[in-house]
């Protein structure tokens, strides 16, 4: 019989700082417990240089408004004339989808605590209402250059190319018959339009719907009414014309809006589209019920309150204030922009087949330890793994040809035992669910970690959950009060030699869809230490063990910063000593305070600090007598920088970790998240590639110390570099 298992109680200790999202924690940022190296006693930093750093009250910046600088980035993608045009029109839609999840989870959240009066300072000194209306000032100005690129650069070099984005007014007479047939036949059938009067209260309007706001009157008594017209999103957002030319399918609608109210004049109709707070709020104590409570919160969601209101500019002041008024939003939530709305659908323009209007294409190939030798079929991955480390980045290295055939195999091969797996995030159609449901039907046991709280999946998870309980998996939904972000899969197999176990562990998402476009690495290795301390914490997870100590990895909320803390101090020792001392790291976003004091505390002694953050970063880094060793760059471009990297000199005898935490709050506290200890083999690989991304001629953003990013026009790209290494190297 399949088991499933749902959220228990956490069995891990409570965490080591309390840090919150409100603030730093009034707690020593640089002491935390030496339990986790095999080293010399690390430096421990004095009152007096705790104090040294702790005087700069402004030396971190606002998480929030780094976030909006990073999507000034993804902006500046789009104005970036050298970029292939239809990449251009593709970033211009991954800032609106952006800016949409940020308005549904963070500027929701500040509305939350300023509503419940909680008014705590940020790390940064500013209070929530502080940092809400700088949201919306910087906010409101760069959707105004969004509008701008898209109206005056990006549809003009468009039309030059051939591809034609127009308005109903520039259509000609036969595209105009041809949507006329398109309305009458396929979307007038869709539509409901919903009045507002005595017996019609206003209609609720979902999250993210483009909607038409239409005026008409009653020509025999002159009343004017208020209707709403939702866009329907089974539509493509564009609607094609033929020969690259389209129309927003709002345009289609408002021209045939007669035939929806006959015997009316319509007077008008306007555009608008509302953003809701759509973060999820699940009360865990009751464990067993947290499938329920999950399902029960994700239909409250669709009502959350709205936090934005964008209307085009056009739109007649009697309409917005009615809109303003039943939605209950305030001035300032109001964005008025140049037409057309919501620019997510330029994904679809974006994929049209122009391969001289597109990055070149590109094939991530299998890595040479894991490529097939003089034989058609597959190679062995076991045999391979045995053999050698597979130190693996994606999406340069094949996902399909490495960690999906790694399961694959390992589901089909009659000597294996069993197989573990964490899930957080992974593609409608996949493989890897696949895999394992292959595996329990044939008899393995398998043990899956469906995290189904992965914010905006959490509809999928449950479901790719049952189905895998059904399939006789044995599912657990992780530990209450914490989320199980970390990628793991272990592998248990019966060999001549005995018992052996093969793991992977990952920086991102069992994705396949996603391991094409987002840079992760991951580490495949038979090692019976690495192996044994995945065991170790997948018994943690799915059982009532406890197991604290690890010998190749770092777990939060366990050890992961104070552990990384007690290796920065480490180089600090190095420096002091005369021994060579450098700190490199890679994440999404550098946030938590005691990690990054650790790192002042270390430019201070005169250590060379490098981060590589692609999002949020709280540090200044060149600041006289704090951080004037530190650099912070950001590369944004073709893959969505995504792999945490950890790199220390360590005396001229190198070390390196990677895994799935990001240093903030949630990672560290709130989270199971997992770092592995490289193979000294694998480290002079992630130098190499740090080299690149750090080297002076790599296009990057450079932070300066007022929290202001700077591009770098270099003559690399990072990731057209590493494509061309993998071709070399293939």
């Amino acid at each position: 019989m399949p088991t499933s298992q749902t959220a228990r109680q956490s069995t891990l200790p409570a965490t080591v700082s309390a840090v919150s999202d409100e603030g730093p924690a009034q707690l020593d940022p640089l002491a935390h417990p030496h339990d986790t190296f095999d080293v010399e006693p690390p430096y421990v930093p004095d009152a007096a240089q705790i104090a040294a750093v702790e005087k700069y009250d402004d030396r971190f910046l606002d998480r929030e408004l780094s976030w909006l600088r990073f999507n000034q980035r993804v902006l500046e993608l789009a104005e970036d004339a050298t970029l292939p045009l239809l990449e251009r029109a593709r970033f211009l839609a991954i800032f609106s989808s952006n800016l949409d999840e940020f308005f549904m989870v963070r500027v929701a959240g500040l509305k939350r605590r300023i509503a419940a009066g909680v008014a705590v300072r940020a790390a940064s000194g500013m209070l929530p209402r502080e940092v809400l209306e700088t949201i919306w000032t910087t906010t409101r100005e760069l959707m105004q250059r969004q509008a701008l690129v898209f109206n005056d650069h990006l549809l003009p070099e468009l039309r030059e190319q051939g591809v034609e984005l127009l308005r109903w007014d520039q259509l000609d007479r036969e595209e105009q018959k041809h949507c006329k047939r398109l309305f009458k036949e396929r979307i007038f059938p869709v539509l409901t339009p919903l009045a507002v009067d005595p017996a019609h209260p206003f209609p609720y309007i979902s999250g993210l719907s483009l909607n038409l706001a239409v005026l008409v009157r009653n020509p025999q008594t002159g009343t004017e009414h208020f209707a709403r017209v939702k866009v329907p999103p089974i539509f493509k957002r564009f609607v094609p014309l033929g020969n690259q030319r389209f129309v927003p399918l709002e345009d289609v609608m408002g021209e045939h809006l007669k035939r929806l109210f006959p015997g009316m004049e319509v007077l008008a109709a306007h555009t608008f589209r509302v953003t809701r707070n759509e973060d999820l709020e699940v009360e865990e104590d009751d464990a067993e019920n947290l499938l329920k409570a999950l399902e029960k919160e994700l239909l409250r969601r669709k009502f959350g309150p709205p936090v934005r209101l964008e209307v085009e500019e056009s739109i007649d002041r009697k309409v917005l204030d009615l809109l303003v008024s039943e939605l209950g939003v305030a001035e300032d939530e109001v964005f008025r922009l140049a037409g057309p709305l919501d620019l997510r659908g330029l994904h679809g323009i974006a994929d049209l087949p122009r391969e001289d209007l597109q990055y070149p294409a590109f094939v991530p190939s299998t890595h040479p330890f894991l490529a097939e030798v003089e034989s058609s079929s597959p190679v062995d991955v076991f045999e391979a793994v045995r053999k050698h480390n597979v130190l693996l980045q994606h999406p340069y290295d094949s996902f399909a040809t490495s960690v999906q055939r790694f399961l694959e195999q390992a589901a089909a091969d009659p000597h294996v035992l069993a197989i573990k797996q964490t899930l957080y995030r992974t593609s409608g159609d996949s493989p890897i669910i696949d895999a394992l449901v292959d595996a329990a039907e044939s008899g393995k046991q398998v043990l899956v970690i469906v995290e189904i709280k992965a914010r905006f999946d959490e509809t999928n998870n449950i479901r790719w959950a049952r189905k895998l309980e059904h399939a006789g998996c044995h599912v657990v939904y992780g530990l209450v009060g914490l989320k199980t972000h970390c990628k793991l899969s272990l592998v248990v197999r019966d060999e001549p030699e005995g018992i052996r176990r093969y793991t992977h562990i990952g920086t991102g998402n069992y994705n396949p869809k996603t391991a094409r476009v987002y840079e992760d690495l991951g580490l495949l290795t038979a090692d019976e230490v690495i192996g044994e301390d995945v065991a170790h914490l997948f018994n943690n997870l799915s059982g009532i063990s406890r197991n604290a100590t690890y010998h190749t990895l770092l777990v939060a909320p366990d050890n992961v910063r104070g552990g990384l803390v007690e290796q920065i101090r480490q180089e600090i020792a190095h420096h002091q000593a005369g021994r060579p001392a450098r700190i490199r790291l890679k994440a999404n976003s550098v946030v938590d305070e005691a990690v990054i004091d650790a790192l002042y505390l270390a430019s201070q002694a005169g250590v060379p600090v490098q981060l590589l953050v692609r999002g949020i970063c709280a540090m200044r880094p060149g600041v006289p007598g704090l951080s004037e060793t530190m650099e912070v760059r950001s590369v944004l471009g073709r893959f969505l920088e995504h792999s945490r990297v950890f790199w220390f000199e360590n005396g001229g005898q190198p070390t390196a970790w990677i895994g799935s935490a990001d240093m903030m709050h949630r990672n560290l506290d709130r989270r199971v998240e997992v770092l592995v200890r490289l193979p000294d083999t694998d480290v002079h690989r992630i130098a190499s590639l740090l080299d690149l991304a750090f080297d002076p001629t790599t296009v990057a953003w450079d932070l300066d110390s007022e929290g202001v990013w700077h591009r770098n026009d270099g003559d690399v790209h990072l990731h057209g570099a590493l494509i061309e290494r993998q071709r070399r190297r293939r």
